[in-house]
Protein backbone atom coordinates (compact mmCIF):
# COMPACT_ATOMS: atom_id res chain seq x y z
CA UNK A 1 0.00 0.00 0.00
CA UNK A 2 1.15 3.31 -0.77
CA UNK A 3 1.58 5.61 1.67
CA UNK A 4 -0.11 9.09 0.93
CA UNK A 5 1.53 11.11 3.64
CA UNK A 6 4.72 10.00 6.10
CA UNK A 7 3.22 10.48 9.52
CA UNK A 8 -0.01 9.85 11.04
CA UNK A 9 -2.42 12.38 13.50
CA UNK A 10 -2.79 12.32 17.08
CA UNK A 11 -5.88 10.46 17.44
CA UNK A 12 -6.33 8.99 13.93
CA UNK A 13 -7.34 5.24 14.10
CA UNK A 14 -5.04 3.23 11.61
CA UNK A 15 -4.38 -0.37 10.81
CA UNK A 16 -1.70 -1.97 12.63
CA UNK A 17 0.45 -5.73 11.77
CA UNK A 18 1.62 -6.94 14.93
CA UNK A 19 5.49 -7.81 14.58
CA UNK A 20 7.13 -7.98 17.90
CA UNK A 21 5.92 -8.88 21.01
CA UNK A 22 7.41 -8.41 24.18
CA UNK A 23 6.55 -7.79 27.98
CA UNK A 24 6.93 -4.16 28.05
CA UNK A 25 4.69 -3.81 24.71
CA UNK A 26 5.11 -4.75 21.13
CA UNK A 27 5.91 -3.14 17.76
CA UNK A 28 3.58 -2.96 14.83
CA UNK A 29 4.29 -1.60 11.78
CA UNK A 30 1.46 1.03 10.22
CA UNK A 31 -0.02 -0.51 6.81
CA UNK A 32 -1.51 2.84 5.47
CA UNK A 33 2.45 4.32 6.19
CA UNK A 34 4.42 2.32 4.50
CA UNK A 35 5.04 -0.67 7.55
CA UNK A 36 5.85 2.64 9.35
CA UNK A 37 7.41 0.88 12.87
CA UNK A 38 5.47 2.63 16.12
CA UNK A 39 5.36 1.01 19.56
CA UNK A 40 2.04 -0.16 21.63
CA UNK A 41 3.04 0.41 25.47
CA UNK A 42 2.01 -2.74 27.81
CA UNK A 43 -0.43 -0.13 29.68
CA UNK A 44 -2.16 0.43 26.30
CA UNK A 45 -2.85 -3.38 25.31
CA UNK A 46 -5.85 -3.59 27.15
CA UNK A 47 -8.05 -1.90 29.65
CA UNK A 48 -8.19 -4.44 32.36
CA UNK A 49 -4.85 -6.56 33.62
CA UNK A 50 -3.38 -9.16 31.34
CA UNK A 51 -0.64 -11.79 32.29
CA UNK A 52 0.38 -12.00 29.34
CA UNK A 53 0.31 -9.57 26.17
CA UNK A 54 0.04 -13.07 23.90
CA UNK A 55 -3.24 -13.58 25.29
CA UNK A 56 -4.34 -10.51 23.59
CA UNK A 57 -2.20 -9.77 20.41
CA UNK A 58 -0.10 -12.39 18.83
CA UNK A 59 2.42 -11.72 15.99
CA UNK A 60 1.14 -11.12 12.18
CA UNK A 61 -2.32 -10.40 13.19
CA UNK A 62 -4.19 -7.04 11.86
CA UNK A 63 -5.46 -4.71 14.35
CA UNK A 64 -6.63 -1.26 14.60
CA UNK A 65 -4.67 1.42 16.80
CA UNK A 66 -5.21 4.64 18.11
CA UNK A 67 -2.24 7.13 17.46
CA UNK A 68 -1.40 8.34 20.98
CA UNK A 69 2.46 9.95 20.70
CA UNK A 70 4.10 11.39 17.72
CA UNK A 71 7.57 12.64 17.96
CA UNK A 72 7.94 14.05 14.16
CA UNK A 73 11.92 14.78 14.12
CA UNK A 74 12.45 11.04 15.30
CA UNK A 75 9.64 9.77 13.27
CA UNK A 76 8.44 7.75 16.26
CA UNK A 77 4.49 6.83 16.79
CA UNK A 78 3.27 5.31 20.20
CA UNK A 79 -0.28 4.09 19.54
CA UNK A 80 -2.89 2.15 21.84
CA UNK A 81 -5.09 -0.74 21.32
CA UNK A 82 -7.17 -0.25 24.34
CA UNK A 83 -8.11 3.22 22.72
CA UNK A 84 -10.22 1.68 20.04
CA UNK A 85 -14.09 0.98 20.83
CA UNK A 86 -15.58 -2.18 18.98
CA UNK A 87 -17.60 0.46 16.70
CA UNK A 88 -14.33 1.82 15.40
CA UNK A 89 -12.43 -1.21 15.34
CA UNK A 90 -15.86 -2.06 12.69
CA UNK A 91 -15.63 0.93 11.19
CA UNK A 92 -12.11 1.12 10.84
CA UNK A 93 -11.40 -2.38 9.24
CA UNK A 94 -14.48 -2.10 7.18
CA UNK A 95 -12.96 0.77 5.35
CA UNK A 96 -9.90 -0.34 5.32
CA UNK A 97 -10.80 -3.70 3.21
CA UNK A 98 -12.87 -1.47 0.73
CA UNK A 99 -9.98 0.71 -0.05
CA UNK A 100 -7.62 -1.62 -0.46
CA UNK A 101 -9.89 -3.66 -2.87
CA UNK A 102 -10.42 -0.11 -4.64
CA UNK A 103 -6.77 -0.31 -4.69
CA UNK A 104 -6.06 -3.33 -6.61
CA UNK A 105 -8.52 -2.40 -8.70
CA UNK A 106 -6.55 0.95 -9.45
CA UNK A 107 -3.13 -1.25 -9.76
CA UNK A 108 -4.45 -3.94 -12.07
CA UNK A 109 -5.72 -1.10 -14.54
CA UNK A 110 -1.84 0.58 -13.98
CA UNK A 111 -0.28 -2.63 -15.04
CA UNK A 112 -2.70 -2.80 -18.07
CA UNK A 113 -2.21 0.65 -19.10
CA UNK A 114 1.85 0.72 -18.22
CA UNK A 115 1.54 3.16 -15.92
CA UNK A 116 3.33 2.76 -12.35
CA UNK A 117 1.85 1.91 -9.23
CA UNK A 118 2.58 5.37 -7.64
CA UNK A 119 0.79 6.51 -10.94
CA UNK A 120 -2.61 4.22 -9.94
CA UNK A 121 -2.48 6.08 -6.48
CA UNK A 122 -1.94 9.39 -7.25
CA UNK A 123 -4.14 9.87 -10.72
CA UNK A 124 -7.32 6.90 -9.81
CA UNK A 125 -7.35 6.12 -5.46
CA UNK A 126 -6.14 9.60 -4.22
CA UNK A 127 -8.63 11.33 -6.11
CA UNK A 128 -11.30 8.93 -5.51
CA UNK A 129 -10.50 9.39 -2.09
CA UNK A 130 -10.49 13.19 -2.16
CA UNK A 131 -13.89 13.66 -3.97
CA UNK A 132 -15.84 11.01 -1.81
CA UNK A 133 -13.97 9.55 0.96
CA UNK A 134 -14.27 5.97 -0.29
CA UNK A 135 -12.86 5.43 -3.55
CA UNK A 136 -14.75 1.46 -4.14
CA UNK A 137 -18.45 3.22 -3.61
CA UNK A 138 -17.05 5.60 -6.33
CA UNK A 139 -16.53 2.41 -8.82
CA UNK A 140 -19.84 0.70 -6.68
CA UNK A 141 -21.65 3.52 -8.36
CA UNK A 142 -19.84 3.57 -11.62
CA UNK A 143 -20.68 -0.12 -12.51
CA UNK A 144 -24.48 1.03 -11.66
CA UNK A 145 -24.70 4.40 -13.81
CA UNK A 146 -21.97 4.51 -16.01
CA UNK A 147 -18.58 6.64 -16.04
CA UNK A 148 -19.88 10.15 -15.18
CA UNK A 149 -19.17 9.61 -11.38
CA UNK A 150 -15.35 8.79 -12.50
CA UNK A 151 -15.16 12.02 -14.58
CA UNK A 152 -16.41 14.54 -12.01
CA UNK A 153 -14.00 12.98 -9.79
CA UNK A 154 -11.36 14.53 -12.27
CA UNK A 155 -9.83 10.39 -13.17
CA UNK A 156 -7.76 11.23 -16.45
CA UNK A 157 -9.90 10.08 -19.67
CA UNK A 158 -6.96 7.40 -20.87
CA UNK A 159 -8.12 5.54 -17.22
CA UNK A 160 -12.09 5.80 -17.27
CA UNK A 161 -12.96 2.97 -19.47
CA UNK A 162 -10.06 0.46 -18.25
CA UNK A 163 -11.12 1.51 -14.87
CA UNK A 164 -15.19 0.30 -15.03
CA UNK A 165 -14.68 -2.62 -17.46
CA UNK A 166 -12.01 -3.52 -14.02
CA UNK A 167 -14.65 -2.47 -11.55
CA UNK A 168 -17.20 -4.48 -13.26
CA UNK A 169 -15.31 -7.92 -12.99
CA UNK A 170 -14.56 -7.11 -9.28
CA UNK A 171 -17.48 -5.68 -7.72
CA UNK A 172 -20.43 -7.41 -7.42
CA UNK A 173 -23.48 -4.64 -6.17
CA UNK A 174 -25.80 -6.22 -3.94
CA UNK A 175 -29.38 -5.39 -4.78
CA UNK A 176 -32.26 -4.80 -2.01
CA UNK A 177 -35.85 -4.53 -2.82
CA UNK A 178 -39.16 -2.77 -0.79
CA UNK A 179 -42.62 -3.94 -1.88
CA UNK A 180 -45.53 -2.15 -1.37
CA UNK A 181 -49.10 -2.93 -1.94
CA UNK A 182 -51.37 -0.45 -3.51
CA UNK A 183 -55.27 -0.08 -3.27
CA UNK A 184 -56.14 2.41 -6.20
CA UNK A 185 -60.04 2.58 -6.45
CA UNK A 186 -62.72 4.65 -7.79
CA UNK A 187 -66.36 5.31 -7.95
CA UNK A 188 -66.69 7.47 -10.63
CA UNK A 189 -68.39 6.40 -14.18
CA UNK A 190 -64.76 7.02 -15.72
CA UNK A 191 -63.12 5.38 -12.63
CA UNK A 192 -60.78 2.89 -14.97
CA UNK A 193 -59.48 5.74 -16.52
CA UNK A 194 -58.61 8.04 -13.29
CA UNK A 195 -57.24 4.67 -11.73
CA UNK A 196 -54.75 4.18 -14.79
CA UNK A 197 -53.76 8.01 -14.89
CA UNK A 198 -52.36 8.00 -11.02
CA UNK A 199 -50.57 4.45 -12.21
CA UNK A 200 -48.83 6.83 -15.16
CA UNK A 201 -48.06 9.29 -12.31
CA UNK A 202 -46.31 6.76 -10.24
CA UNK A 203 -44.76 4.84 -13.42
CA UNK A 204 -43.11 8.70 -14.44
CA UNK A 205 -42.25 9.78 -10.99
CA UNK A 206 -40.00 6.42 -10.87
CA UNK A 207 -38.65 6.98 -13.93
CA UNK A 208 -37.60 10.18 -12.92
CA UNK A 209 -35.76 9.07 -9.71
CA UNK A 210 -33.90 7.03 -12.50
CA UNK A 211 -34.63 3.12 -10.05
CA UNK A 212 -35.51 0.17 -11.23
CA UNK A 213 -39.49 -1.03 -10.45
CA UNK A 214 -41.95 -3.16 -11.63
CA UNK A 215 -45.83 -1.88 -10.92
CA UNK A 216 -48.55 -4.47 -11.90
CA UNK A 217 -51.70 -5.60 -11.30
CA UNK A 218 -52.49 -7.82 -8.22
CA UNK A 219 -56.33 -8.06 -9.25
CA UNK A 220 -57.73 -4.00 -9.26
CA UNK A 221 -58.35 -2.70 -7.29
CA UNK A 222 -55.40 -3.91 -5.76
CA UNK A 223 -51.70 -3.27 -7.40
CA UNK A 224 -48.09 -4.34 -6.58
CA UNK A 225 -45.02 -2.12 -6.54
CA UNK A 226 -41.87 -3.12 -6.20
CA UNK A 227 -38.19 -0.53 -6.08
CA UNK A 228 -35.14 -2.10 -6.42
CA UNK A 229 -32.19 -0.38 -5.02
CA UNK A 230 -28.47 -1.08 -4.20
CA UNK A 231 -28.81 0.07 -0.35
CA UNK A 232 -32.18 0.10 1.52
CA UNK A 233 -31.75 4.33 2.11
CA UNK A 234 -31.97 4.90 -1.35
CA UNK A 235 -35.19 2.67 -1.89
CA UNK A 236 -36.61 4.01 0.96
CA UNK A 237 -36.32 7.46 -0.06
CA UNK A 238 -37.84 6.86 -3.62
CA UNK A 239 -40.95 4.81 -1.79
CA UNK A 240 -41.48 7.80 0.32
CA UNK A 241 -41.45 10.19 -2.34
CA UNK A 242 -43.64 8.11 -4.52
CA UNK A 243 -46.39 6.99 -2.60
CA UNK A 244 -46.53 11.34 -1.67
CA UNK A 245 -47.26 11.81 -5.28
CA UNK A 246 -49.56 8.67 -5.66
CA UNK A 247 -51.63 10.35 -2.76
CA UNK A 248 -51.18 13.76 -4.27
CA UNK A 249 -52.48 12.46 -7.60
CA UNK A 250 -55.17 10.24 -6.76
CA UNK A 251 -56.50 13.26 -4.51
CA UNK A 252 -56.58 15.38 -7.90
CA UNK A 253 -58.17 12.45 -9.77
CA UNK A 254 -60.73 11.34 -6.68
CA UNK A 255 -59.21 8.13 -6.72
CA UNK A 256 -59.51 6.27 -3.70
CA UNK A 257 -55.50 5.40 -2.07
CA UNK A 258 -53.67 3.14 0.13
CA UNK A 259 -50.26 2.12 0.07
CA UNK A 260 -48.42 -0.19 2.58
CA UNK A 261 -45.81 -1.15 2.71
CA UNK A 262 -45.21 -5.20 3.26
CA UNK A 263 -43.23 -6.12 5.82
CA UNK A 264 -39.64 -8.20 5.55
Amino acid sequence: MLARKELPEIGEYVIATVREIYDYGAYVTLDEYGDLKAFLPWSEVATKWVKNIRDVIREGEKIVVKVIRIDRARKEVDVSLKKVSDIDKRKKMMWWKRYVKAAKIAELVAESLGKTKEAAYKEVVWKLEDSYGDPLYVLEEAVLSGRDILEKAGIPSEWIEPLLNEAKRHIKVKEVSIRVRLLLQSRHPDGVERVRKVLDVIAESLNSENVKFKLYSAGAPRYILEVYSHDYKTAESVVEKILKKAEEASSEYGVIFKGEREKA
